[in-house]
């Protein structure tokens, strides 16, 4: 029987394909040229860098956060101006990690009466759910809910057009169906929707283009979440609502006056004329013709 070669070096082992992180001993791969940081570091769970449904701008973003000091600007305005992705990308990447535990957003009132809103970063999400510890992200402060179910106010008025032609009304309905394309907070229910479409419609026969309608309801709107939305769409419809144009006014002349029926008194003829005149027009011209 023969002896093993003992010197023959082992066969190297695949790295299984449900780890593709694991370090491969043969052929390409990341390899890691690392300096320990004894100053200006953070220090990221695996648990975010390597998630597998979070994008990779919401993982950079949550890095970004966790290496911020306390009171630095978080919001959506402050990030935007930070980095390139604009505000679109970055609020859909701040829903993402506040899905996933890593972000909380909470609304608190200041000494003044101000409501301002808080960006809480969490380095360990749901830490909660396990034994406390000092890291990782407490539970958000609740308020009890109330003993009877709060009603929702109705929404607020708006302009009512003269016309309801059903061209006008679908237009109206067409333009805000695409606003959440220029915010995805402008998401409106069908019950939303069908109380806005006349306001939309008393600016569009207002001479107003579709265009500048969109731009009056979505341009300079707050950073903060919108907590109902149709509220918001519904105000700046009305006061914003344009004059109407000028071929459309009331005439400043008015109109001749109506004079009451009565009898002449020279035919005893019925006309109309003031309280003065007592002979119709017929009378006064043979008087005049024969003095």
């Amino acid at each position: 029987m023969g002896n093993q070669n003992l010197s023959a070096p082992p066969r190297a082992q695949s790295a299984p394909a449900d780890n593709p992180t694991r370090t491969r001993r043969q052929g390409g791969g990341i390899t890691h040229d690392n300096t320990r940081h004894t100053t200006r570091f953070v220090v990221i769970g695996n648990h975010l860098v390597q998630h597998k449904e979070l994008s990779l701008l919401a993982i950079g973003l949550s890095c970004h956060l966790q290496s911020l000091p306390t009171g630095a600007g978080a919001d959506i305005k402050s990030l935007a101006a930070r980095f390139p992705e604009g505000p679109t990308r970055i609020a859909a990447a701040l829903r993402e990690l506040e899905a996933h535990g890593y972000l909380r957003r909470e609304r608190h009132r200041t000494q003044t009466g101000r409501i301002v809103t808080r960006t809480v970063s969490c380095n360990q999400p749901h830490a909660s759910r396990r034994e406390p510890a000092d890291t990782g992200c407490p539970p958000a402060k609740r308020t009890p809910p109330p003993q009877r179910r709060t009603v929702q106010k109705a929404l607020p008025a708006v302009p009512q057009p003269s016309s309801t032609a059903p061209a006008l009304l679908q237009t109206a309905l067409d333009l805000l169906a695409t606003l959440r394309r220029h915010d995805p907070r402008l998401l409106l229910s069908a019950t939303d929707t069908a109380h806005l479409v006349p306001g939309v419609a008393a600016w569009l026969e207002r001479d107003v283009a579709p265009g500048a309608v969109r731009h009056a309801l979505t341009t300079g709107l707050p950073d903060e979440p919108l907590r109902r939305p149709a509220a918001l769409l519904a105000h700046r419809l009305t006061d914003r609502l344009p004059p109407p144009p000028p071929f459309r006014t009331q005439s400043a002349v008015a109109p001749p006056p109506r004079h009451p029926l009565q009898n002449c008194e020279g035919c005893d003829r019925g006309f109309r004329a003031s309280e003065t005149e007592d002979r119709c027009r017929d009378c006064l011209t043979a008087v005049a013709s024969h003095p």
